[in-house]
């Protein structure tokens, strides 16, 4: 990739975790905090329910321009909650059970390979983020990195979410790079792989348990089990 002039991250999952473990933990401070008489996993499962479904139906993906109307992460999980706690019928303050999301997820701490292979990775490439998160909960997570970067774009920012190509023209606007010249480094076949593959980008998957790609989405050109194997995948 002898071209290849800048790295572009993902954030969650990719730099920082985000499993659904660390979810479970923000809904049982949310039944405690709001006096809920529900066991949290069953608010979470039935609330994830809705979540997806804001998640599968926010992009148009044949006509990009014909997308919902953005709402923040923040918005969207307000809604959910609002459907949950009345599905339930539950007396919960969604709008408070939403910060209380963006709290926890504001928390998150960051992969111990992604804190060792950064620097190398920054000495001989321009590096960029590019992430499907909230403002309020992403730049906690970059500090807690303590890596720079050229550019940080939200989906909050772009005002869109990956796949959409939006995004990915947006940061290599910032960065005033081609497609041709970028390697997208995220964990979603979907939102990373697909979207930044289909503006051109080079695409390295991050599979951490060594899960094989799913054969119905477009296959990655490199994967990684670790961010430590990049250096030496972007030297080839």
């Amino acid at each position: 990739m002898a071209n290849i002039t800048t790295v572009i991250f993902d954030m969650y999952e990719t730099l920082a975790h985000n499993s659904p473990e660390l979810w479970h933990g923000i809904f049982e401070t949310i039944c405690r905090a709001q006096k809920l008489s529900v066991d949290p996993m069953e608010l979470y499962h039935h609330w994830k329910t809705l979540e997806v479904n804001f998640r599968r139906d926010r992009l148009n993906l044949e006509e990009p321009e014909k997308s919902a109307p953005f709402k923040s992460y923040e918005q969207a999980w307000a809604d959910c909650f609002q459907g949950t706690f009345q599905d339930l019928s539950l007396p919960g303050d969604a709008a408070a059970a939403a910060r209380a999301s963006v709290d926890g997820m504001s928390t998150r701490e960051v992969y111990a390979d992604a804190v060792e292979a950064l620097p190398q990775i920054q000495a001989r490439w321009r590096t960029a983020i590019l992430s499907n998160a909230d403002d309020d909960y992403l730049n906690p997570t970059l500090q807690r990195l303590g890596s720079r970067f050229e550019a940080v774009l939200s989906s909050q920012q772009a005002r869109a979410y990956k796949p959409h190509p939006a995004p990915f023209l947006q940061v290599m606007k910032m960065l005033g790079v081609q497609p041709q010249e970028c390697v997208y480094v995220g964990d979603s076949q979907f939102d990373d792989v697909l979207g930044a593959g289909r503006v051109g980008m080079v695409t390295v998957w991050v599979s951490r348990d060594g899960t094989p790609p799913d054969p119905k989405l477009p296959a990655p050109d490199f994967q990684v089990s670790a961010l430590t194997e990049l250096p030496q995948v972007l030297s080839r």
